[in-house]
């Protein structure tokens, strides 16, 4: 069977999380509502952290930037599924796996690097208090999230050039509900190993790094917070980042879980039924772990929703 070059490949079929049409309806039902509540969750921080003077401060900043990166992350792979599985029709176009690959890769890599400047945050408004608002300014915020935004383009700019060079044999199903880099590169008949090098170098590098530097964020702060003689005064500096190291360990816990599964398991349908977590739950999980141990976000939420009212 002669490979073909993969821009001749018109579509691509996404088998999803199951076959039974019956699972197929309780699926649509599932996601669309988690999705649904992705949607309005982070969308709700944004428009308090915007909307609320209070808010205007560099933690904040930075959590409306991951809310956005949130819904964009979730958009880019769950529309798509819902469709396929109103439709019962499992097809994706070249162009239309080529943007799902391209844009995932740019918000995941965006969210790690945001969590990190999260963490950088909390550690300067833990270690040193007194100059934090110098220290984190809005130049050097902005600076961080564009950085960190460039960064990511190109990590989904270098993850577009691995595809666009693969080839493929006729069979072009992929055990998922969304392209996924590393399936399209088992399908893939020529030969994937100067591809795989670089997958695993970006994944490192854009992965292990952003990954050190929150461990060593953390590491400062736990020092710092052991410092502090009073109980009360403990407590109440390590309760400014608890949320932050939630989201971290569900957020990096449940992708070493996904890469973990798929290493140890030979059906490719479980390592898509565990990357369920970190591209839908884990976004929907979010705004609650923010807003409910947040005075100031919930009394923001309160103000919006009475307006309303």
């Amino acid at each position: 069977m002669e490979p073909h070059n993969l821009t001749s490949v018109s579509e691509f079929l996404l088998l999803g999380l199951s076959d039974d049409p019956e699972l197929q309806l309780l699926l649509f039902g599932l996601f669309l509502s988690m999705y649904l509540v992705t949607i309005l969750g982070n969308l709700l921080i944004i428009l308090a952290v915007t909307s609320d003077s209070h808010l205007h401060s560099p933690m904040y900043f930075f959590l409306s930037n991951l809310s956005l990166t949130d819904v964009s992350f979730t958009t880019t792979t769950i529309p798509k599924m819902l469709v396929n599985l109103q439709t019962h029709i499992k097809s994706i176009t070249y162009a239309g796996c080529l943007s799902q690959v391209t844009f995932f890769s740019l918000f995941v890599c965006l969210e790690s690097l945001l969590l990190t400047v999260m963490a950088y945050d909390r550690l300067v408004a833990i270690c040193h208090p007194l100059h934090y608002l110098v220290i984190m300014n809005p130049l050097l915020c902005g600076l961080f999230v564009l950085v960190s935004f460039s960064i990511s383009l190109l990590t989904s700019l270098l993850h577009y050039l691995v595809m666009s060079q693969l080839t493929f044999c006729p069979e072009v199903e992929i055990p998922h509900f969304f392209c996924d880099l590393s399936q399209l590169l088992n399908l893939a008949c020529s030969d994937t190993s100067t591809n795989n090098i670089l997958i695993y170098f970006i994944g490192t590098i854009f992965g292990g790094i952003p990954l050190s530097g929150i461990l060593y964020s953390y590491t400062q702060i736990m020092s710092s917070i052991l410092r502090i003689s009073s109980l009360g005064g403990r407590y109440k500096a390590f309760s400014t980042c608890g949320s932050h190291l939630v989201v971290v360990c569900l957020f990096y816990g449940t992708g070493l879980g996904v890469y973990l599964s798929s290493a140890a398991s030979s059906s490719p349908r479980k390592g898509a039924v565990a990357s369920v977590m970190y591209t839908v739950v884990t976004p929907m999980l979010n705004p609650f772990i923010y807003s409910l141990r947040n005075k100031d976000i919930k009394s923001a939420l309160w103000r919006i929703i009475s307006r309303i009212a």
